[in-house]
């Protein structure tokens, strides 16, 4: 596999039969996921799959109410 720069990684992985995947253990290792953690899946059409840490979920619901208010953090 070729070397990647440092914090990046490009791996295939298949779709098994119940529509899982394998999450490669180097990646799993970078992010410090554990069997059981917990992962937000978001999916757009045009841009594709995105996994992100749980813990993610506050700093992204904050961005999507500022939008939705229509602050853009410029103070």
């Amino acid at each position: 596999m070729e070397k990647f720069p440092e914090g990046k990684y490009l791996a295939t992985v298949k779709l098994g039969p119940k529509g899982q995947i394998v999450i490669p253990k180097e990646v799993r290792d970078m992010f410090s996921l554990d069997s059981g953690d917990s992962l937000i899946l978001m999916a757009d059409k045009g841009q594709g799959i995105a996994l992100q840490p749980y813990s993610y979920a506050e700093t992204f619901w904050n961005a999507v109410n500022q939008i939705k208010n229509g602050e853009n953090g410029d103070k």
